[in-house]
């Protein structure tokens, strides 16, 4: 086991591994910051105000949570 093109082949070989492994990592990274971008992205066309029966909806959920922690509470209302 002395063979120095042993060494040099096995050397070879874990450097392409290794070369192999990073460019998949870098290829999926760069992925993720696509998808992120296009999440960004398509939020920002999304940010139109609520209608006002979504602002009646969430101020009728808000309620009723405050009347549910007030019974788990134990105040009377």
């Amino acid at each position: 086991m002395q063979d120095p093109l042993f060494y040099l082949i096995m050397a070879a070989a874990g450097l392409a591994g290794l070369v192999i492994v990073a460019v998949t990592a870098l290829r999926g990274w760069n992925g993720w910051l696509d998808l992120k971008r296009a999440e960004l992205a398509q939020g920002s066309r999304e940010a139109t105000p609520p209608s006002a029966a979504t602002r009646i909806e969430v101020a009728d959920l808000k309620e009723r949570i405050r009347k549910l922690e007030a019974i788990a509470a134990g105040v009377d209302l």
